[in-house]
């Protein structure tokens, strides 16, 4: 063998244990890639007691019981499937009935999701163009998310303002 194909060698073979080193690290995040849940795709994937993964949805009206010491219970919806949260701790201010939010825990044994942190979402005008599909995929999605941002630029504000307000829009 050559020099040059000695070097072609080596490097078509670094070039391959790079290729399996990444699709070993893909294979193995491929469900933490995924933003949340929702209820449904947890029933769907019948995720084990005690692993932890984060749950997102809209509180169902009606399911939040405030108890002793901060702690709390509702459900979570994405209109198909429910599952109940109890989490202990301080709420978000922006946590409310029928608004939407991520939770990050585990499924105990009956089937309750413990949550140990809770992330409220404040306005669904800014949200990844993945979540704004899953909501239109379950029917949640309501036309005016964008007609806050479009109705900003018609009134008179800036463009500097209005272009602020997008990439704000694309970074969350």
């Amino acid at each position: 063998m050559t020099r040059k194909q000695r070097r072609l060698t080596m490097i078509g073979g670094a070039i391959a244990v790079l290729a399996v080193a990444a699709a070993l690290v893909l294979n193995a995040l491929r469900d933490s890639i995924v933003f949340f849940s929702t209820p449904t795709m947890a029933t769907e994937k019948h995720i084990a007691p005690g692993r932890r993964f984060r749950l997102g949805g809209m509180v169902r009206p009606g399911s939040v019981v405030r108890g002793d010491r901060l702690a709390v219970t509702f459900d979570v919806t994405d209109g198909n499937a429910t599952l109940p949260v109890a989490y202990q701790g301080m709420l978000p201010d922006l946590f409310r009935e029928g608004q939407g939010v991520v939770t990050e825990g585990a499924i105990d044994q009956s089937g309750v999701f413990r949550a140990d942190t809770v992330l409220a979402k404040h306005d669904e005008t800014y949200m990844p163009k993945e979540v704004a599909d899953a909501l239109k995929k379950e029917g949640h999605w309501k036309d005016d998310y964008g007609a806050k941002e479009s109705g900003a630029r018609e009134s008179g504000a800036s463009e500097s303002v209005a272009r602020s307000v997008a990439a704000q829009g694309a970074g969350r």
